[in-house]
């Protein structure tokens, strides 16, 4: 194990345009972890959160979308945070486990004492320092953020169950269907290099497993449908279940916020936890104004400084407002994203919704929906360029790109 002053690095799993299908129409313009939330690229939380990592020497961000979608992005953020981050292109599936020990030499490059892991779709405070803090405590391989949930969510994620002296992980069952425990895995790790030799670990079992099976054909052809080829290696069934119970691996609990984002719903409803986040992490991020120069703003609200927005609009609670869009007289906006370059025109109503870029909005419509943000049409949702005319009122709705909307409509997917 590496020095407990050693380096850090911090890798970022990113997922790929296969995987964000749930996040249509949203995910057609733009890779999910760049999509904005309170404001900022998906990714950028759980990056600004790694900043507070003692000695963090290097960010990487790991994913299957092409590197020129992400080359704007790392170059403004390393700027930004003044840490090198850099995007790393996955040339095909390996599992979270495989797709890191595929980046070993580069992450060990800086020798390392501790490696952080996080998923990109997560939504939480991101407690990285204390969660170190408590792994060098620990003395283990490895330490899981985890939450407690609902026993009847529970089921949707890794449920684990973890010593509640010494918080070391004693069980892990990927979505179990029976109930084994309230506490889940929040997708965020930190490992010291040992994780490599593990992963390596059961790589070479597989192998040996694959070798032993070629001796009789018949086995083999059985086995080949029915196991994954030994680089594939799964963090959750192949790591964590398997080192579970032998004083490898520990757990951290938070009792802040955490959601996972899979649906534009829960991003509406993780922009709300963000900007409410900002009121004790970055208090000037968010927009204030009582109706006399600037718009009457109620709560938590962020508004781009390239945005227009007139002073007879309310703003707020929830809502994040991008850049070059433009908010006219007497509009009403609750609990919605604004992407870039929309156009609300005036005394029009946006509640619990998100506007594609460059969609506009006529005089005296609504946009709105009754905001259960798991449901499939609990908000509504416009993708790019999509024009709603004066006077029309869309509820519970998704409608996909480039449509123009004369009259008004009500729980539809209109492609």
């Amino acid at each position: 194990m590496g020095s407990s002053d050693g380096k850090v690095v911090a890798v970022i799993m990113a997922g790929g345009p296969t995987k964000g299908t749930r996040f249509r129409p949203l995910s057609l313009n733009i890779p999910k972890p760049l999509f904005p939330l309170a404001g900022q690229p998906m990714v950028h939380h759980p990056i600004s959160a790694c900043k507070r990592i003692p000695n963090l020497a290097q960010i990487y961000l790991v994913g299957f979308y092409e590197e020129r979608e992400f080359t704007l992005y790392v170059s403004s953020i390393s700027t930004e945070l003044r840490v090198p981050v850099r995007y790393l292109k996955e040339d095909k599936p390996r599992g979270s486990a495989g797709g890191l020990y595929n980046f070993r030499d580069l992450i060990m490059e800086d020798n390392p004492s501790h490696i952080f892991l996080l998923n990109c779709d997560v939504c939480c405070s991101f407690p990285l320092p204390e969660m170190l803090e408590a792994h060098k405590r620990y003395g283990g391989m490895g330490t899981i953020l985890v939450s407690k949930v609902s026993a009847e969510s529970a089921s949707q994620f890794g449920e684990l169950v973890a010593d509640p002296v010494t918080n070391e992980l004693l069980h892990y069952t990927e979505k179990p269907e029976t109930f084994v425990s309230d506490r889940i895995n929040c997708g965020v790790y930190v490992f010291t290099p040992d994780i490599f030799t593990a992963i390596q670990g059961v790589s070479s079992q597989r192998k040996d497993r694959a070798n032993l099976r070629r001796l009789s054909s018949f086995e083999a052809l059985q086995s080949a449908t029915r196991n994954p080829p030994s680089g594939f290696v799964r963090l959750d069934q192949d790591i964590l279940t398997p080192f579970a119970g032998k004083k490898q691996l520990y757990t951290y609990e938070t009792m802040d916020f955490w959601e996972q984002i899979k649906t534009p719903g829960m991003s509406l409803k993780c922009s709300a936890l963000y900007l409410a986040q900002f009121r004790f992490t970055s208090p000037n991020l968010l927009a204030s104004g009582d109706g006399t120069k600037n718009a009457t703003i109620i709560g938590d609200v962020y508004i781009h400084p390239s945005a227009k927005v007139h002073p007879s609009a309310k703003i707020g609670p929830n809502v994040s407002i991008s850049a070059n869009a433009r908010i006219g007289a007497g509009v009403r906006l609750i609990s919605c994203i604004i992407l870039d370059g929309v156009e609300i025109m005036e005394n029009s109503v946006v509640v619990h919704a998100i506007l594609g870029w460059k969609s506009s909005i006529g005089k005296w419509s609504r946009v709105q929906a009754e905001g259960d943000y798991n449901a499939k049409l609990g908000i509504t949702i416009l993708g790019e360029a999509v024009a709603v005319e004066d006077e029309v009122v869309v509820t519970n709705s998704i409608v996909l790109p480039n449509k123009t909307l004369n009259v008004s409509v009500q729980d539809e997917i209109l492609l």
